[in-house]
């Protein structure tokens, strides 16, 4: 199946985390946490530890993100995490990797399992994911 939707981010906190002992490498490795609003086919929020190699100045580099969502995707509700990674010369989205962590579904979203995709398209944010369920939920979540 595939759900799909939009996304706001509301919140964006770097954090001041950094490994011991540091590398300095030419782009700077930071940490933040993320939180999402989603509507459309996915509904919910979601929050994430966000981690990239990235310059401000060119907007070149690359992130990896793992993301604990909770809400409705295509009708079934519940939560579980999925893990994307891309990256960009400046321009463009390249290299990407997007997939649902195997076994982290609960309540209607108990046992998904597929991937997905992000886009950007200006200010407008959107998400997808192509997915299968273990059990047979309803919307609610329970068994039909």
């Amino acid at each position: 199946m595939r759900a799909s939707g939009t996304f706001t981010v509301t919140s964006f906190v770097p954090s001041d985390l950094k490994p011991v002992p540091e590398v300095a490498t030419a782009l700077p490795v930071g940490v933040a946490t993320i939180v999402k609003s989603f509507e459309g086919e996915v509904t919910g929020h979601s929050t994430t530890l966000f981690t990239a190699a990235f310059d401000q100045a060119t907007g070149v580099g690359t992130y990896v993100a793992m993301e604990s969502f909770e809400g409705s995707v295509g009708g079934r509700e519940g939560a579980f995490s999925f893990v994307h990674s891309a990256a960009t010369s400046g321009s463009d989205r390249a290299n990407e990797f997007f997939t649902i962590v195997p076994s982290s579904g609960t309540g209607g979203l108990a046992g998904i399992r597929g991937g997905g995709g992000l886009a950007v398209d200006g200010d407008i944010h959107r998400i997808w994911f192509d997915f299968d369920c273990d059990v047979d939920a309803g919307p609610a979540g329970g068994p039909q």
